[in-house]
């Protein structure tokens, strides 16, 4: 390779060595400075050009996005701002960008106008930041699993099963919607489908999942998920990433331990490894909360909020205790929850989420032990309480900012009990023949959990809006790209 990476260079010692820089160009100052990015560091480095002995074409030619070749000698800068530069003596054009038309210039863009050109954001100091975050975190969920032994398995994306029975699916078909097959009931005919019966795009990887943690003892997949639910959230996507773990003899303690050491470690891994990138963004998350009045901006910086998380154990509790500390908290009584809590059996909306974890408890909550309507099929069902309420081995982690990080829980391995709450909620029992086989043929107690990539990044670069931490979101009216 006969150039060298930027970042490279920027630590280097070695003044008075020839180099070679390709990258992009995003200042040109005085006919004379260039500062150029090729995507290794946020900081650009600085080529000095003698634009007197420069053909003046060629330097017309230096617009910020275009793209250069620069040789020279790396020398140690006399200016403020950088430490070294090169001193230009072979300069050569690559790729012209037109300045008149090059929508991103030196100056700031709003987030929303940066998703408009999200083929071109990545040239952004601000996204350059999050996709290395994202990366490092991608790297860690492998490595951590690796680390214990956990065999990474892909589950199909295409699926003729709804892993959360909630039907908010993609359907996959290759049937002609001019001329659609009907069977004697006027119904769709899916045996002239490709697969030869109804399809979609994968919820979950978690039901095939088990199937592997039952042979292979403990697994993960770490893959994409589609959820057709038409909303336009700054917490959702049509179109997001999942890590699920699946483990054999693992009972919810066991569960609730795992998730909480992952979520520490792959935090901790993005602080170690991308401190410069993470500093960035905390900066420009303390320069966006200025505008802020001072009761809405957060109590702790980003990186104080991340070792946060790593410095407290998360706590831990059950959904029943939680609705009593709601029941009483100040915003339910004084009518400011957009949701009332008024009753054992509601389902925890975001707001009761944060209320607990960044007013009540001040710190990550698991909370646990969830009634049994308002949870998925495959949960382990718990003795009736006192009275008489069902509830299920289930645990949501939530988190500041976010909510709900985490949702997960015992899997039910009863086979009687597993079909009648399949019958309970309609779930045909022989359409799931395959997945009942792991309860008939040497079932035993079995956990897991998923957390969703997305909210992960989101949580740990402080951006704000989950279409800024995928780099192509897919949203409802929005497959560009």
């Amino acid at each position: 390779m006969e150039h060298t990476r930027i970042k490279g260079l920027l630590k280097s010692e070695e003044f008075g060595k020839r180099v070679i820089v390709k990258g992009w160009v995003k200042t040109f100052r005085n006919n004379q400075f260039i500062a150029i990015n090729d995507g290794s560091s946020l900081n650009n480095i600085q080529a000095v050009v003698d634009f007197e002995n420069t053909d003046e074409v060629l330097l017309k030619r230096i617009t910020t996005g275009a793209t250069v070749r620069v040789a020279g000698t790396l020398v140690e800068s006399l200016g403020k701002g950088q430490r070294v530069e090169i001193k230009v003596q072979e300069l050569a054009i690559l790729g012209d960008s037109d300045p008149e038309k090059f929508p991103l210039q030196p100056k700031k863009h709003s987030l929303e106008f940066l998703r408009e050109i999200a083929h071109l954001r990545f040239r952004t100091g601000t996204f350059n930041a999050v996709f290395k975050v994202r990366n490092a975190l991608a790297f860690a969920v492998h490595q951590f699993f690796n680390e214990r032994d956990f065999v990474y398995m892909h589950t199909p994306i295409i699926t003729g099963s709804d892993a959360e029975g909630a039907g908010e699916m993609f359907k996959v078909t290759t049937l002609d919607f001019d001329h659609i097959p009907r069977n004697d009931q006027g119904q769709i005919d899916y045996k002239e489908d490709f697969f030869g019966k109804a399809t979609n795009l994968t919820v979950s990887g978690q039901l095939e999942g088990e199937l592997a943690a039952m042979a292979l003892g403990n697994i993960y997949t770490f893959g994409p998920t589609f959820r057709a639910e038409n909303s336009n959230t700054t917490r959702h996507l049509a179109e997001f990433w999942m890590i699920e773990p699946e483990m054999a003899f693992y009972e919810l303690e066991d569960n609730m331990d795992l998730a909480e050491d992952l979520l520490k470690y792959v935090i901790k891994y993005a602080l170690d490894h991308c401190a410069e990138e993470i500093d960035f963004l905390k900066s420009r998350l303390l320069e966006e909360e200025k505008s802020k009045p001072q009761n809405e901006r957060a109590e702790l910086n980003l990186v104080d909020k991340l070792n946060f998380v790593l410095e407290n154990n998360f706590e831990r509790v059950t959904y029943t205790d939680a609705i009593e500390i709601l029941k009483r908290s100040k915003p339910n009584q004084k009518k400011q929850f957009k949701y009332l809590i008024e009753e054992w059996g509601a389902d925890l909306q975001s707001e009761h989420e944060r209320y607990l974890v960044e007013k009540h408890f001040k710190k990550p909550v698991i909370l646990i032990d969830y009634p049994r309507e308002i949870k998925s099929f495959y949960m382990k069902q718990n003795e009736p309480d006192a009275q008489g309420r069902h509830t299920v081995r289930a645990m949501d982690i939530l988190f500041p900012g976010i909510g709900e990080m985490v949702g997960g829980s015992q899997r039910e391995e009863n086979l009687d009990k597993l079909l009648a709450r399949m019958e309970e909620v309609g779930i045909p029992s022989e359409e799931m023949d395959w997945f009942l086989d792991t309860r008939r043929f040497g079932t035993a107690p079995h956990s897991g959990f998923g957390l969703g990539f997305e909210r992960l990044v989101l949580f740990v670069t402080g951006m704000t809006n989950i279409r800024d931490v995928i780099p192509f979101p897919r949203t409802p009216n929005n497959a560009e790209f």
